[in-house]
């Protein structure tokens, strides 16, 4: 007799397309718990303040600008320390410090979110002795050095791209444009620099709503960009 039908491989197995309409799934929540160990990692090992208030933080100098008093070379420096409270786990906040030849003090560069709120330019210039000072009581890193010879043409063309950031009046936390866009855009704008911004520098990718392609900041390549992803 004919063998029955019933056994058709042509039938579907429920139980392996359930599977597979949840692999995608599951991958995702993997790479977002990946995505996530850091910050996690940042949290549970309490090197940061989440209870002092903002105001109260400390602001003390960490000895790692040269005091312009004695050293009488140019001196750039960029420093990034983590963000306020808990937002410190995912990104920081970085500025940018030049001292002249012979000059008594340095100047700040610097992008400040909060003055997008009242309508004001985001971009804030300081002159100060003490470039190194704590973030709301952060400690900074120093992510990029130079001094003497060359330093000052150095400082002339990162002047020239400070003054032609094109977003000096808008911010947004994320994608950008933030503070990390702007120190970016001027390592851009500056390949001798050899600013090379950590994954943690939120923004840094972002090149605005129709560019896609450009240096990456580093100045050692090229990057992709969709609205900085």
């Amino acid at each position: 007799m004919p063998s029955d039908s019933s056994s058709d491989t042509s039938c579907a197995n429920p139980v392996g397309t359930s599977r597979r309409w949840l692999r995608w799934p599951l991958r995702l929540l993997g790479l977002l718990v990946l995505l996530l160990l850091g910050p996690m990692g940042v949290l549970a090992s309490g090197t940061l303040d989440l209870n002092t208030p903002w105001q109260h933080t400390r602001s003390a100098s960490t000895g790692q600008a040269p005091d312009p008093a004695v050293e009488r070379s140019a001196v750039v420096q960029v420093f990034g320390a983590r963000t306020v409270r808990w937002r410190g786990a995912f990104g920081i906040h970085p500025w940018i410090a030049v001292k002249r030849a012979g000059a008594g003090h340095y100047t700040t560069y610097q992008i400040v979110g909060w003055r997008a709120q009242r309508g004001s330019d985001v971009l804030v210039t300081s002159t100060v002795t003490q470039p190194d000072t704590q973030w709301y009581g952060a400690y900074p890193q120093l992510l990029v050095e130079h001094r003497g010879a060359g330093v000052d043409a150095m400082i002339d063309d990162i002047e020239a791209a400070i003054a032609a950031y094109p977003w000096g009046h808008e911010y947004r936390l994320w994608p950008g444009p933030n503070s990390n866009t702007f120190v970016a855009w001027v390592a851009r704008q500056v390949p001798a620099l050899h600013l090379d911004l950590p994954p943690t520098a939120i923004g840094k990718d972002y090149l605005g709503a129709s560019t896609f392609v450009g240096h990456a900041p580093s100045g050692t390549g090229w990057q992709l960009s969709l609205l900085g992803l």
